[in-house]
């Protein structure tokens, strides 16, 4: 993504910088987390640093919004430093998909530990919940796209940066494009840009990880596919 052409967002929409948060432990592990609330890890914070380095040169950033997790929340307050010493707002509605029995399970034994859990994640089926708590897609959908359209609105005419988990950020880019294809993996602290124009989602940057190439820090996406997590 090349710095933004003008510092001046078009005041009929709003700009909003979606981030997904660092790596943790449980990403590199292969660990579903769900609403479990695991931290960065060393790797993590260091993609957190590289991504704040990278929005730090955006100009006039107005809010920003995290996940009340705090794998969003400490990649978010890195970036707020970064932007001027903002303050993070917290919006437990763009927490992670609740991922019931299979929260804190490897993913590739879940089949085996979990089954029925297990058999409900991979269903196609959008209103179907994950035995042990977990939520359906659809509940997923309705509350972190209704958390992005509060923002938007808040927001209109402004540029403002939003730090939460991979599976939210699928189901934004699914609200944006609903008969496109899927936005594929999301990368830890990949950047991620939308424009909200009331009820119109325009995408315009999906993906960009390229403050990481130019670090040298790992590229990492544990549970940024339809895993989730």
């Amino acid at each position: 993504m090349a710095e933004s052409d003008s510092s001046v967002v078009n005041p009929t929409y709003a700009e909003i910088i979606v981030v997904r948060h660092g790596e943790t432990e449980w990403n590199h592990d292969g660990r579903i987390q769900g609403h479990l609330d695991v931290e960065l890890n060393e790797a993590g914070r260091q993609q957190a640093a590289a991504v704040a380095d990278r929005l730090s040169r955006e100009p006039n950033i107005s809010a920003v919004y995290s996940s009340d997790l705090k794998r969003a929340f400490e990649t978010a307050q890195i970036i707020a430093t970064s932007c001027g010493g903002l303050e993070v707002s917290k919006e437990p509605d763009l927490r992670e998909r609740h991922l019931g029995d299979l929260q804190g399970l490897v993913l590739r034994e879940a089949a085996k530990l979990s089954k029925k859990a297990y058999q409900a994640f991979l269903s196609h089926r959008t209103n179907q919940e994950i035995p042990g708590g977990g939520e359906s897609l659809d509940r997923l959908y309705e509350r972190c796209t209704s958390s992005l359209e509060r923002i938007g609105r808040k927001h209109r005419g402004e540029r403002v940066i939003v730090v939460t988990h991979g599976g939210v950020i699928r189901t934004l880019y699914e609200r944006a494009c609903p008969n496109g294809r899927t936005g594929g993996k999301v990368l830890n602290t990949s950047i991620n840009i939308f424009h909200l124009d009331g009820d119109k989602w325009t995408i315009k940057s999906w993906g960009d990880v390229s403050h990481l190439n130019q670090t040298g820090v790992l590229e990492s996406g544990f549970g940024g596919d339809k895993t989730s997590g």
